[in-house]
């Protein structure tokens, strides 16, 4: 029996975020994960209160189908969630790699990465279960999401072992951002001008309402961690 993997979503956009900003990608998102961020801005994958009606179970092969069919060559593929690394996705892989599409994983790093995957965006949450030294290890970029002043030096604090050739991130928390929370915005300007590895990020995709356009993307409004008052 084929392994088949929970698909929250899928759609066609473009990369909003990190080293390939602005870059032609098609999202498949996974539902699940245990890590329940209080202000995830993918809450359905996971809150009980907004869950689907139901979460289609797809192979591997027919992922590779829908990606060629609704994406064009050149576009290369995200895994994200919810928690991907959750799931074995060495036959997803392995069949995007075959239809010639480089595949990108979005992780809190919290298991062992499975699949010979192109190129690792961690997003390490302190406050939860830390990432597996060996995905800080074989991390590209990381993406630090700043919801309060500490949460920079937190996150920092779980990248021990990471190469000195990736790039770190920090992330307004979409709803600082949104708001133009002026501590959080404040805070990073001054990581970063104190420590010029560091780069100040923003979710550009959000502007553009980008992922809207595509037919298969979830269009239901989840507020930010499943909690109405940070609102959307």
């Amino acid at each position: 029996m084929s392994l088949k993997y929970p698909v929250h979503e899928r759609f066609y956009t473009w990369q909003g975020e990190g080293v390939h900003l602005g870059r032609a990608a098609y999202f498949i998102r996974l539902y699940g994960c245990p890590q329940a961020c209080p202000w995830c801005d993918s809450a359905g994958t996971w809150h009980r209160d907004y869950r689907p009606d139901s979460v289609k179970l797809m192979s591997a092969r027919e992922l590779a189908d829908v990606v060629q069919a609704e994406s064009p060559e050149g576009a290369f593929v995200v895994v994200t969630g919810g928690e991907p690394i959750l799931f074995d996705l060495a036959p997803l892989v392995d069949a995007l790699h075959a239809i010639g599409r480089r595949v990108h994983i979005e992780t809190s790093g919290i298991a062992p990465l499975r699949g010979d995957i192109d190129w690792v965006t961690l997003s390490p949450k302190p406050f939860g279960q830390w990432p597996e030294a060996s995905v800080v290890a074989r991390a590209d970029e990381v993406k630090i999401i700043v919801h309060d002043v500490a949460d920079i030096q937190a996150g920092l604090d779980t990248l021990t072992g990471l190469r000195d050739d990736a790039v770190i991130w920090l992330h307004p928390e979409w709803s600082k951002a949104r708001d133009r929370d002026t501590a959080v915005l404040n805070a990073i300007t001054e990581a970063v001008k104190a420590n010029p590895r560091l780069r100040a990020g923003y979710q550009m995709h959000k502007l553009y309402r980008a992922d809207d356009l595509d037919a298969h993307s979830d269009k239901r409004l989840v507020p930010l961690g499943g909690n109405a008052e940070l609102g959307y």
